[in-house]
């Protein structure tokens, strides 16, 4: 279970701060972990559900920033909030320019908190299909033109007799190609293939 409005990871070492704002979140209908520091969120990042990183700027070990470095660093694609006691114009631009989604000074009202986690939650969706696409056009990029149109082709819903026809192949020719496309794309199935296809921007050929 995700939640209903989706997974948020407080990281506090102060843990009033981490219950108080584990029990908003909750009550927000999140799905909500909580961690004493960067380190030990680190350690599980990889494994967690995409979500909303609530950062402190302070913290024993590495600040907030410098936990959002190594996220980026190893690519992990939550979205980050930066939660301060501090804020400050030079801080804001340092955290804008790191990538990170926005900055909250503490104490913050429930209404700032959501709008902020909003916010992020929507920022991560969007770039996880941009890289999705991303990732779905690099696949594409793997395929000789012939595999490219045979693709195309069977994306649209033609039948491999009727590409044949279309291509001057012999079927058996076309069923190859078709394999060779699957695989190169690392798609196990012809479901999965089309849904790279469409990530990735082939465009369709309906049949005639």
């Amino acid at each position: 279970m995700t939640g209903t409005f989706g997974a948020c990871y407080v990281v506090d070492d102060d843990p009033a701060v981490r219950a108080s704002v584990a029990l908003l979140l909750e009550d927000a209908g999140c799905h909500v972990r909580t961690f004493p520091d960067g380190a030990a969120f680190l350690r599980l990042a990889e494994a967690l559900l995409r979500g909303c990183v609530l950062l402190d700027i302070r913290m024993p070990g590495a600040c907030g920033l410098g936990i959002h470095r190594e996220m980026v660093q190893h690519g992990f694609l939550h979205s980050v909030v930066i939660m301060t006691a501090y804020a400050s114009v030079a801080l804001a631009v340092e955290a804008v320019k790191a990538g990170v989604c926005d900055l909250i000074e503490k104490p913050f009202s429930t209404d700032a908190l959501l709008r902020c986690v909003v916010a992020a939650l929507a920022q991560g969706q969007a770039h996880s299909a941009g890289a999705e696409a991303t990732e779905a056009s690099s696949r594409l990029g793997r395929l000789s033109a012939r595999e490219a149109e045979v693709l195309r082709h069977v994306v649209g819903g033609w039948q491999n007799k009727e590409i044949a026809r279309e291509l001057g192949l012999s079927p058996r020719t076309v069923e190859r190609f078709r394999l060779n496309a699957m695989a190169k794309i690392g798609a196990t199935s012809l479901p999965e293939a089309v849904r790279i296809a469409l990530e990735g921007g082939l465009r369709a050929l309906d049949p005639r």
